[in-house]
């Protein structure tokens, strides 16, 4: 292996065997890139363009590909604002289903596990990574200060809006989570490409997983209804896989992929609507 190759292996934000207190470790000065990532994100997340990326996609007119052929085609990708890995993303699919394999859990959920990250297809489709990736929040009302790096949101035009910036925005008290317009990105879309084939709680965990200032820190609990604080248990449940599988070994495709052809066939089309 040559000197660049071997640096190359040092910087690599996969490390096999990690423990769970070495993930999602945030500083600036040691992810610089991830911090950049995140100052790009808080400053243009705007209720405006959140209301204009739903109507650019939620309505699935991207043509249609199987779970295969969405995998494959995400694989280009490397998610800028994760500072645990840098494997394919099929590779961390395989990894966050897998364990939950070994598990024992529910089909449903292992699916789920596999699906979770397939909505990163829009950077692919000319979104940028600070409009697709990264832990979410809602818009439209107050910013928690649980959102990582929160001193970011000190550039973001939605500041001067003076109904942004109250406890419940344009929202009602316990409206629910599902009438809530959360920060853009790869898992509300999933979540809507999912609807018709998935159950609510899967659908949760696809819509929510990166939601970590509610289901780590307890934030926007005013918004919350019966419904979302019941289904937190399952986010939580499915969010140790997403996270702490990264430290797993690498998966061998070739030996998994007949199960994944059994399990993607008992729920889903061959090709569905993206």
């Amino acid at each position: 292996m040559g000197a660049n190759a071997t640096q190359a292996a040092d910087d690599s934000r996969y490390k096999e065997g990690r423990s769970e207190d070495e993930f999602r470790q945030y500083d600036a000065a040691a992810v610089p890139g991830v911090a950049q990532f995140y100052r790009h994100n808080h400053e243009q997340m705007t209720v405006d363009y959140v209301l204009r990326k739903e109507a650019e996609y939620f309505g699935l007119t991207r043509g249609q590909k199987s779970i295969w052929e969405a995998a494959e085609f995400l694989n280009a990708l490397v998610d800028e604002s994760d500072p645990d890995t840098d494997l394919t993303q099929t590779d961390h699919l395989l990894q966050t289903s897998e364990a939950m394999r070994r598990d024992g859990l529910p089909r449903w959920m292992i699916l789920t596990g596999f699906l979770h990250d397939l909505g990163k297809c829009l950077c692919l489709w000319g979104e940028p990574q600070w409009g697709v990736v990264g832990d979410t929040y809602p818009v439209g009302c107050a910013w928690s200060e649980h959102i990582v790096f929160h001193e970011y949101f000190a550039g973001n035009p939605d500041r001067n809006v003076p109904e942004y910036q109250t406890k419940y925005g344009i929202y009602e008290p316990n409206c629910g989570l599902e009438t809530v317009h959360m920060s853009f990105g790869h898992d509300g879309y999933i979540a809507e490409v999912m609807k018709p084939y998935l159950p609510d709680e899967a659908l949760y965990m696809l819509r929510f997983h990166s939601f970590y200032p509610w289901h780590k820190h307890g934030a926007y609990d005013h918004l919350c209804n019966d419904k979302d604080r019941a289904m937190l248990e399952w986010v939580l449940k499915f969010n140790k896989y997403d996270l702490y599988s990264k430290g797993h070994a690498k998966p061998n495709l070739a030996e998994l992929k007949p199960y994944y052809d059994d399990l993607f066939a008992e729920f889903l089309p061959a090709k569905v609507a993206w």
